[in-house]
């Protein structure tokens, strides 16, 4: 996509670079880093608690249930108020495709891949389409040897991606199948579609910008492109290049926004899906996501931006200070103006949600790009030495824990590891081994070179922190997979439980969590008390009272009699107990 004629700069820029420094990561390098990020841990594992497992259920319920469940997101029958519809369309479209082939949970996690797979694709875009503009370009050398803008913009390009992958605080939800990851790939998509727009404004790029805020706000919620609307109508006044037609195009952009939303709710509103209203619940969570700043709420940002956002804030703050002359341009602007909106987001969200959070990971991986031509290389050595010490230790401690619970020795450990969960029994996978060890001396191998070579290509600097993120995942998503996996999935308690109900026909009331109710409903087979369902034959029930403080369960309650309780091993205070009404012996 060819630049606009942009206006001369008003001040010097703080970048002088050789074309040397602008050396690019192979295109297969880039994907095989993304591929090493993204596949291990995502799949051969069962849903896990709380928000993976949630979502999941609303997939899998949209999946196998009918048209009222498209329009009403629910997990078997309980109602799912937070968040819009779109990831969980997503996620049930993925299962209706591909579900016959891998099963439910493995092509629910193809919507993940997605996710991911577009907010790779737009971050690296937008880095590259700010990088290549005349504002962004370094000084042009007096004898000649300064880089090209298409090769500068590339190399701006790769070293944003390795900033994202390197966050410390995203790697996680980026395996999840959930709503953030798609919230995320979203904010991402809206940020290259701004960069699109601004590079060149016309209809064209004005409606795919209100088609990407349509999804946010059906992903989560109406305050994510409101905010959004009204910054660029304030950056309006900072670009003046586009001031003339930008208010009118905004406005095409926000009919087609609301189009999206209407056309759900409307249809909603209609047809009344199991005689309800899903928006009237939608928007009364809208609502309550907005409320004054606390002391509370500021200090969960400070503390999760501290380690969440690491490398991406050190190198975001410096590019604002060295590019401070040049803020009114596009590729200091945008980025910044995102993380602004997010962080002011996240500071009035009493209920402290990291989703709101995970939307500035975008932004300041391409704010921190643009500061690293003009990191001095003391700064870079000591990020690297900080990185090269911290995620070898990690590493380390990860193996020693791992063989300790192979083999026993050292005990301490051993027994340290098994005691966070009663029961597990070590699995050896000498696959698993061989991918670990093959990642460890890559690490080693990666240090070397760094360290060694001394490159003077600007990706450099994040290189050993992306590095170093991928291998402790690698490393915990090959030998601990199992472990974990023990520790965070209810696909066995549901296997008992349903092995104690005497008619699985007869519906189940429950106050179970979504959790708990999806894994119970997938994994169980169990049929819950929907929104139809009148009177049931058993309860199920559920308490978090630490073990040491349980009183015993009695065998009647209330004219029901006891016939199962259970618990995950390695959970000490959830319990679950299963009650028959009388009537139905």
């Amino acid at each position: 996509m060819p630049d606009t004629p942009s206006r001369p700069p008003t001040a010097m820029k703080p970048v002088r670079l050789p074309a040397s420094a602008t050396l690019t990561l192979p295109r297969w390098g880039l994907i095989l880093l993304c591929l090493l990020y993204i596949l291990p841990g995502l799949f051969g594992r069962d849903p896990w608690k709380n928000i993976d497992a949630a979502n999941f259920g609303v997939m899998w319920t949209m999946a196998k249930g009918t048209f009222n469940d498209w329009l009403y997101p629910n997990i078997a029958g309980q109602a799912m108020s937070r968040y819009g519809p779109m990831t969980f369309w997503a996620g049930a479209i993925f299962i209706k495709v591909f579900g016959w082939l891998t099963g439910a949970v493995t092509a629910a996690r193809m919507a993940t891949l997605f996710f991911f797979s577009l907010a790779a694709y737009s971050v690296w875009q937008t880095a590259f389409l700010l990088g290549r503009r005349t504002e962004a370009q370094p000084m042009r050398l007096a004898f000649g040897g300064h880089p090209e803008p298409d090769d500068y913009g590339r190399v701006l390009a790769d070293g944003t991606l390795l900033i994202y992958l390197g966050c410390l605080g995203l790697i996680m939800f980026s395996h999840e199948t959930s709503v953030n990851a798609l919230y995320v790939a979203l904010i991402a998509f809206t940020l290259f579609r701004s960069t699109c727009y601004v590079t060149r404004p016309g209809i064209k790029n004005a409606v795919l910008l209100g088609f990407s805020l349509g999804c946010l706000a059906l992903t989560n919620g109406l305050i994510t492109p409101a905010a959004l609307y009204l910054g660029f109508i304030a950056t309006v006044f900072f670009l003046p290049g586009l001031r003339s037609r930008t208010l009118s195009h905004l406005l095409i952009a926000l009919v087609v926004t609301l189009a999206l939303i209407f056309s759900w709710a409307i249809v909603s509103q209609a047809i009344h899906p199991y005689n309800g209203s899903p928006v009237n619940l939608w928007m009364q969570w809208n609502i309550e996501q907005i409320s004054p700043p606390d002391l509370h709420s500021s200090s969960y940002v400070f503390r999760y931006a501290l380690w969440g956002f690491w490398p991406a804030w050190p190198y975001a703050c410096w590019a604002v200070y060295a590019w401070r002359r040049q803020l009114r341009e596009p590729h200091v602007m945008l980025p910044l103006l995102f993380a602004l909106i997010f962080f002011l987001l996240a500071v009035l969200n009493f209920q402290k949600e990291e989703t709101l959070m995970l939307a500035m990971f975008p932004p300041l991986a391409i704010l921190a790009a643009f500061g690293l031509p003009t990191m001095k290389r003391g700064a870079i050595n000591a990020v690297d030495w900080f990185s090269v010490m911290s995620f070898t230790l990690v590493a380390a401690v990860i193996w020693v824990c791992w063989i300790a619970a192979q083999t026993g020795w050292p005990p301490k450990i051993a027994r340290n590891a098994l005691k966070l969960a009663p029961g597990f029994v070590p699995e050896f996978n000498i696959l698993a081994l061989l991918i670990a060890t093959l990642v460890t001396i890559s690490w080693f191998a990666l240090v070397y070179w760094r360290l060694s070579r001394q490159p003077s290509v600007l990706w450099r600097a994040v290189v050993l922190s992306s590095g170093g993120v991928i291998l402790c995942w690698l490393l915990l998503a090959t030998l601990w997979l199992p472990w974990i996996n023990y520790n965070k999935s209810y696909a066995p308690v549901a296997a008992e439980l349903a092995e104690n109900i005497p008619d699985k026909h007869i519906c189940v009331d429950t106050n179970v969590g979504w959790a708990q109710r999806a894994s119970f409903a997938y994994f169980g087979d169990i049929r819950f008390s929907g929104f139809h369902e009148d009177t049931c034959g058993y309860l199920l029930l559920q308490d978090t009272t630490p073990k040491r403080n349980r009183p015993p369960s009695p065998e009647f309650m209330n004219g029901m009699r006891l016939l199962w309780e259970g618990n995950r091993p390695s959970d000490r205070t959830e319990r679950f107990r299963l009650y028959q009404y009388q009537q139905h012996k």
